[in-house]
């Protein structure tokens, strides 16, 4: 069995916050006398709350990882069926719960995310045959504040200071993790090369698209109005764009008003009518110091052979159309493509995209 020191090390050398809830569960498994670990986090869309289990692994064997962008929202546990979870939140406290008596069976519930963001709510569930004592439950308490640590230590790297989206960075370690190795179903992704042959990774069909969102002449704005104003419309428009988009959708600050998305769609009308909705959005906010501010975007869809900056690359030429249009419009790259407005006329793929 490993030791305690050696779990600490293992948590502590990662640079991943999406490999945190696998290492954290791990250890957990091999230090305490648990048969099962859940970790489960508040994921929202359109203003409804559920659970996602982004890790379940089993003492025996078994289990599974998710990752959070390529999940079917409707088929999660929504947050109010499970009082459980939603008591450990509101106590920020353990709760246990026993169904055969005071030394049977029971699940401890710990709260486990940090609590300075929102977005960050989840919870620790650890299945146990009988009650843990006070010596599992320091174990449990020091493993948890290490993480959370690590998960806001790696937070704050990953993110832009102002807006608190993630950063441009991220965007990359994204693209390459998240996207082209689950696009190409190549044999060594991060995450599973930390599982077993039980644990593995639950997959749906990608289906990827990169997004970009620039502020309307906002360089006039700027100038005419200063830092402190230009300041509050990228804060507040960056909130708009977390409240508009999905939790699992990956938000980024990539360049002064340059705001980026990458998210998991089936099919382009919804991802257009999610940035229809968030043009809207900003459009009908009045900032204190400008009044009335509006957004030009354009997205892709992700294909095998792109990189990040490709991309983007055609993002903003998507964008760049949305402003010489007059501005405040959501253009799709792969529709302007096909019909020339880039050059030669692309065919539509015969593939399928991600």
């Amino acid at each position: 069995m490993s030791t305690f020191i050696e779990h600490i090390v293992r948590l502590t050398d990662h640079r991943d916050r999406d490999l945190l809830e696998l290492t954290l569960s791990k250890a957990l498994l091999e230090l305490l006398p648990v048969s099962r670990i859940v970790i489960a986090r508040v994921m929202r869309e359109e203003g409804e709350s559920r659970w996602l289990e982004v890790a379940r692994l089993d003492a025996k064997g078994g289990g599974r990882v998710i990752d959070p962008t390529r999940i079917d929202f409707s088929a999660l546990v929504k947050f109010d069926d499970a009082p459980d979870r939603v008591k450990c939140l509101a106590l920020r406290d353990r709760v246990e719960i026993a169904w055969a008596g005071a030394e049977g069976p029971r699940i401890t519930l710990l709260p486990l995310f940090s609590q300075l963001r929102e977005e960050d709510q989840g919870v620790l569930e650890l299945h146990s045959e009988a009650p843990l004592n006070e010596a599992h439950l320091l174990v449990i308490d020091s493993m948890c504040r290490i993480y959370r640590n690590m998960y806001s230590l790696l937070e704050f790297s990953d993110r832009d200071a102002l807006t608190g989206l993630l950063n441009r960075k991220s965007l990359d370690d994204a693209f390459y993790s998240a996207v082209l190795e689950d696009m190409n179903e190549l044999p060594g992704t991060r995450i599973s090369e930390n599982l077993t042959s039980q644990e593995r990774r639950h997959h749906v069909p990608a289906n990827y698209w990169l997004g970009s969102v620039k502020i309307d002449n906002f360089s006039l704005i700027a100038e005419q109005h200063g830092r402190a104003a230009s300041d509050e419309i990228l804060s507040r428009v960056a909130r708009i764009f977390s409240n508009t988009f999905r939790t699992y959708d990956r938000l980024y600050r990539l360049s002064d008003d340059h705001f980026g998305v990458l998210l998991h769609c089936p099919d382009e009308a919804l991802v257009l009518g999610a940035f229809e909705r968030f043009k809207s959005n900003v459009e009908k906010y009045t900032f204190t110091q400008v009044g009335r501010v509006t957004v030009s975007c354009g997205f892709t869809n992700v294909l095998a052979d792109d990189s990040p900056r490709s991309a983007l690359d055609k993002t903003v030429k998507a964008v760049d159309f949305a402003k010489r249009s007059g501005g405040n419009k959501a253009c799709s790259y792969p529709g302007l493509a096909q019909r020339g407005f880039f050059g030669v006329p692309e065919p539509t793929p015969e593939v399928k995209v991600v």
